[in-house]
């Protein structure tokens, strides 16, 4: 079982301002927000590979900071897309390819009929999450050993409000009971060859729409359960200035 982390850094994070994306900036120790990320996952024991998916416009940004740090796991540095999704899409299709890859020469080189295909698993991380801690990692890859689809999530603290919208106005259309909710986090992991499934699907449909990669088994593969990894606060998401 091999297990591959992805790092998904592809958006411009304009919400924070500072005219860089938010990946690249500093925090507390002058190191940038990507750089505890990686770092997170490069000193978790089990992960095997780690990917970088960067804005086109910064991956020589990226690439210096593997110089910097001597990453170890870090295999590739890849474009993202537009959108989140389409990020994921790229690192799926580039771990496929270097699996395919891999796994034809061994084959040849065993030619062997019996030749057991191995497993592989991506874990899909926002890079704007530089805090996760090695205890959720470590979790997220020992439910892989079960599961096919994992998430993290913490248990809602404040009540949600489920919303209809006028032309000027949003008006409350329900309240979910607060107990059966919960507010997603990621890492967020997968067999590969459950993600890639649905995302083929997912690519099918002119009326695409994601948030997140769970979203996307949840809908395209809706028979696939999603298990759940206990999240922790401080694993928070910098969205905005404030939350440097």
């Amino acid at each position: 079982m091999t297990n591959i982390a992805v790092i998904l850094a592809g958006g411009t994070g304009s919400r924070v301002g500072g005219g860089l994306p938010k990946q690249l900036l500093p925090l507390a120790d002058r190191r940038s927000i990507l750089e505890h990320s990686v770092e997170a996952f490069e000193q978790a024991a089990c992960i095997d590979k780690i990917g970088i998916v960067m804005h086109p416009d910064y991956i020589a940004c990226a690439e210096e900071m593997l110089l910097r740090n001597g990453w170890q796991k870090v295999s590739f540095i890849i474009a993202g897309g537009k959108e989140r999704w389409e990020s994921s899409v790229n690192a799926i299709r580039e771990i496929e390819r270097r699996t395919k890859n891999k796994e034809q020469r061994m084959v040849e080189a065993i030619l062997q009929p019996t030749y057991n295909h191995p497993i592989t698993n991506i874990l899909l991380h926002d890079a704007a999450r530089p805090f996760v801690s090695a205890r959720i990692i470590e979790d997220v890859c020992k439910a892989l050993e079960t599961h096919e689809a994992v998430t993290v999530a913490i248990p809602a603290t404040d009540t949600m409000y489920s919303v209809s919208e006028t032309a000027t106005d949003k008006i409350v259309q329900a309240i979910p009971p607060r107990a059966t909710l919960m507010c997603a986090q990621t890492p967020q992991a997968f067999r590969l060859e459950t993600i890639a499934a649905a995302y083929r699907y997912a690519l099918q449909d002119s009326h695409l729409q994601a948030t997140d990669d769970c979203g996307i088994v949840r809908t395209y593969l809706p028979n696939t359960p999603i298990y759940i990894v206990q999240g922790e606060a401080s694993n928070r998401k910098i969205t905005y200035k404030e939350d440097l």
